[in-house]
């Protein structure tokens, strides 16, 4: 897997995640495990929606 998930990216997925999670959690609704997609998404640095988009949020100096 090639990342394509950059610094800002990652960020916004993080708190998005969190943030799903905590929703769900404060309306006891199991809706808030879907949270968990964009923290994934986030720790690893790669999307697969972006894959078939040929989508990259990495910045020329990110790529490690």
């Amino acid at each position: 897997m090639k990342k394509n998930v950059g610094g800002i990216d990652k960020n916004i997925r993080l708190v998005l995640g969190i943030a799903i999670i905590v929703f769900g959690y404060l309306n006891n609704s199991w809706w808030g495990a879907i949270g968990i997609v964009p923290i994934l998404t986030s720790l690893i640095a790669w999307c697969p929606f972006y894959v078939p988009l040929k989508i990259s949020t990495l910045l020329k100096n990110d790529k490690s």
